[in-house]
């Protein structure tokens, strides 16, 4: 797949198409971008969990879980389920699973050291 380039000969079209691409890239960037969130994500990769078990997996308060879980929830990285009192979050497509396999190739395999 080639990266676009930009040019004098774009259109306006292509351009504004462009500058949409980059806007949502950004938005999943900063999405990404925490470390606490990146972890949720890291566990999710694995199935569905309860934000009970992202507390105890963290070791984190369930504000702060709540907090970051609100953030992946409104760039749709993950998705909701409520049964009862506990609330499941899944991640809502591949997107976040592929993104840690690029970030575990340049961060985390022996290749990267």
């Amino acid at each position: 797949m080639a990266l676009p380039q930009l040019s004098q000969d774009m259109s306006p079209e292509q351009f504004d198409k462009m500058v949409g691409n980059a806007t949502r890239a950004s938005n999943f960037l900063k999405a990404i971008s925490h470390e606490g969130r990146l972890m949720i994500l890291c566990h999710l990769v694995s199935g569905e969990k309860s934000v009970t078990e992202l507390e105890e997996l963290l070791s984190a308060r369930q504000a702060a879980v709540s907090q970051q879980l609100s953030r992946l929830r409104l760039e749709g990285l993950v998705t909701p389920r409520r049964e009862g009192k506990a609330i499941y979050y899944r991640l809502a497509d591949d997107r976040p699973r592929r993104m840690l396999e690029v970030v575990y190739e340049l961060f985390c395999s022996d290749e990267a050291s």
